[in-house]
């Protein structure tokens, strides 16, 4: 896959541009778990994933993580150069969540292309609200549905990501995902077990009535 394959935005760049892009990007090869932006302690750039999978997440003062996005196959991290959007800071750690291959543009390479060229300010503009959006519905998340119905929810997600009802986390996982304690998932975890929604496993979760799940993802706080 080449880079010109995950920028919608490359048939409208002169072959100047092009050039320009394609000689300043670095192919990068990460493990799982590596830390590739540390919040605002860098500016990596831009991040154009090719393979893998990546996540982005915020970290309290106290440790406690919770995920904001997620980044797949083609996928554009913005957020990873906050030092060229101007008034907008983000304290947004990315890490590698498997082995991950992803182009990394310097941030001003591509902020002086960008300058020059309005189809790729208005994709930027675009991905920088998509990823305030999933911050925004993540808010309502956490604002207007118990702990339960968000677990629920992340379970029954995280199946249907992975095509298997088997996921290989553990419950300090599932918390970092969720922003919660460790203690609290493995409570909830229990009684989806108890119930029969769920089989749990040295660090694995297997989901039985995915159904039942889902109906309780899908509820709000009352």
């Amino acid at each position: 896959m080449e880079l010109s394959q995950c920028l919608p935005f490359w048939g409208s760049l002169s072959k100047e541009q092009q050039c320009l892009l394609e000689q300043s990007t670095v192919l990068n090869h990460v493990s799982k778990g590596q830390i590739i932006h540390n919040g605002t302690e860098d500016c990596v750039g831009i991040l154009v994933l090719q393979t893998g999978q990546l996540r982005g997440y915020s970290l309290s003062s106290e440790g406690r993580e919770v995920t904001l996005y997620r980044l797949f196959e083609r996928d554009v991290c913005v957020l990873s150069a906050y030092c060229m959007l101007n008034s907008l800071q983000f304290d947004i750690t990315v890490a590698a969540e498997k082995d991950s291959v992803f182009w990394r543009i310097p941030p001003n390479i591509y902020k002086s292309v960008m300058e020059q060229s309005a189809p790729m300010a208005n994709y930027t503009t675009e991905l920088i609200a998509s990823r305030l959006s999933d911050v925004m519905w993540l808010l309502d998340q956490i604002l207007y549905k118990h702990l339960d119905s968000r677990i629920a929810g992340f379970l029954v997600s995280e199946a249907r990501l992975n095509g298997e009802n088997t996921l290989n986390l553990t419950h300090e996982e599932i918390a970092h995902h969720l922003g919660s304690a460790r203690e609290v998932v493995t409570r909830m975890l229990k009684y989806f077990a108890n119930e029969g929604m769920v089989e749990l496993g040295r660090g694995k979760v297997v989901l039985k009535d995915v159904d039942e799940l889902e109906r309780i993802g899908n509820e709000s706080l009352r």
